[in-house]
């Protein structure tokens, strides 16, 4: 009689805590519909740039519950991968927009040199 009872009451809590991690999937979706939307009407490129990083870590997180969720140890593999591949992607639009925001910088404060070319 124990045991049924014990196994019914885990059988609650494991329902509990799926619909928990449900409604967390569901706020963090619409964290990053937000952070898309920042990402569109950011008015400086560093908004932009900090928002796809951010977008990077919610869907890491969102891997991540889905990977306790479904009990699946190859997404945390994949979570992994995908942080390597987020943090690159900011690395390199930083480097790009450094880049672009030297030369602009440079052509300000040395017109002189754009006249004899």
């Amino acid at each position: 009689m124990n045991d049924r009872i014990a196994v019914e009451g885990a059988s609650a809590a494991a329902r509990a805590f799926s619909g928990m991690y449900n409604v967390v999937l569901v706020i963090l979706g619409i964290c990053l519909l937000l952070c898309l939307l920042r990402a569109i009407l950011g008015p400086r490129t560093s908004d932009r740039i900090v928002t796809v990083n951010m977008m990077g870590t919610l869907v890491v997180i969102i891997i991540c519950v889905l990977a306790f969720l479904m009990q699946e140890d190859s997404l945390v593999d994949i979570a992994m991968i995908y942080t390597m591949l987020s943090f690159l992607a900011v690395i390199l639009l930083t480097r790009v927009y450094m880049g672009s925001w030297r030369e602009k910088h440079y052509h300000e404060t040395h017109p002189e040199k754009e006249e004899k070319q």
